[in-house]
C-alpha cells in the first residue's frame, strides 16, 4: 500500500485484525519518505509485515517509472534501519518452498538443508556449497512468492504503453460497486501465465492497454479468496485464503486501493482440504 496514505489504508483493513502500533506507524511515517528520497525511488510502497519467533520484519518496496519492472525490496527490524534485498534467484525459491515452520526473526538464523533434504544438500557440497540457507534469503523467496501468488490491482489501475512499459492510469477513477464485487475485476500484478493460454475468440473482448495480467477468477483452488463490504458497504477488502494475513482493499468510484500482508509467512497448504 502505498506509504503516504499508509494511516488511512491501514483503517481500512483493520477489519482482519492487521495493524501496527502508535510507535510503528510514527516510525514508518518518518523513514520511509526518508528511504524514498535516498535511494531516489519515484514511489514507496509498505508491504508488510513477517512475523518471526523472536521479532519481525517490516517489508517496504520501492517503485520507478516502470511498475512492473522489478521492484527493490527492503527490511526493517524497528521501522527506522532499512536494509535492501537481493533480488529472488530460482535456488533460493525453491529451497524456501522445501522449508516449514515459522521464521525466527534473526536474519543471520541458518537452516540445515541436510535436516530437510539429502538430496538438495547434496547437491550443495557437490557444487562447492554450505548445505545451509539464511533466514534473510528465505525472506527473499517468501516476499517474492507472496507476491506473485497475492499481490493484486483492480482493472484498469495500470495501463501498458505500446513499447511494453507499465504506468498507473491517470484516467482511473476507482471500479462500480457492482464490479467491485467481482474476482474478475481484480489482476494480478505480475507477469501473466494464463493470458497465454487464451483463445483468440477470448482475447477479442479485451483490451491490451488493460487487461494485460491475469485475472482472479481462474485462480486454483477455486474458493481461495474472500470478498467482503465493510465500512458500511464503502469499502470491499479482498482477503487470500492461501496466504492467510494478506489483505487488499479497495473504496469503489475512488483511486483508493492496496494490499498488506501481516502474517507469519507460511502458506495455507491444508486449504484445498478445507474448501
Amino acid at each position: 500500500m502505498e506509504a503516504l496514505a499508509l494511516p488511512a489504508a491501514l483503517a481500512l483493513v483493520a477489519g482482519g485484525g492487521a495493524g501496527l502500533s502508535p510507535e510503528k506507524r510514527a516510525a514508518l511515517g518518518t523513514s520511509l519518505p526518508l528511504l524514498q528520497r535516498d535511494y531516489r525511488f519515484e514511489r514507496v510502497w509498505f508491504w508488510g509485515c513477517i512475523q518471526g519467533v523472536r521479532g519481525a520484519y517490516y517489508i517496504a518496496e520501492g517503485l520507478g517509472p516502470d511498475r512492473a519492472a522489478p521492484r527493490s525490496r527492503l527490511y526493517s527490524l524497528n521501522c527506522v534501519e532499512w536494509s535492501l534485498l537481493t533480488p529472488a534467484t530460482k535456488q533460493m525459491l525453491a529451497q524456501a518452498e522445501r522449508l516449514k515452520g515459522r521464521f525466527q526473526g534473526d536474519p543471520s538464523f541458518e537452516y540445515d538443508l541436510a535436516e530437510i533434504n539429502t538430496e538438495l544438500s547434496e547437491r550443495l557440497f557437490e557444487g562447492g556449497k554450505e548445505p545451509v540457507m539464511k533466514e534473510e534469503a528465505r525472506l527473499i523467496a517468501t516476499i517474492e512468492e507472496i507476491d506473485r501468488a497475492v499481490g493484486i490491482v483492480p482493472r484498469g489501475a495500470f495501463v501498458k504503453t505500446p513499447l511494453g512499459s507499465v504506468h498507473e492510469n491517470r484516467h482511473f477513477e476507482g471500479l462500480s460497486l457492482t464490479e467491485a464485487k467481482k474476482l474478475s475485476s481484480y489482476f494480478h500484478f505480475t507477469k501473466p501465465v494464463n493470458l497465454k493460454n487464451k483463445t483468440l475468440l477470448e482475447k477479442a473482448d479485451l483490451d491490451p492497454s488493460t487487461d494485460f495480467l491475469d485475472s482472479l477468477e481462474h485462480d486454483i483452488p477455486q474458493g481461495s479468496w474472500s470478498i467482503q463490504l465493510e465500512k458500511g458497504g464503502t469499502v470491499v477488502v479482498l482477503r487470500s485464503l492461501l496466504w492467510l494475513g494478506l489483505t487488499f482493499y479497495h473504496v469503489p468510484m475512488t483511486k483508493q486501493f492496496g494490499y498488506v500482508y501481516f502474517g507469519t509467512g507460511e502458506k495455507n497448504l491444508d486449504l484445498p482440504f478445507m474448501l
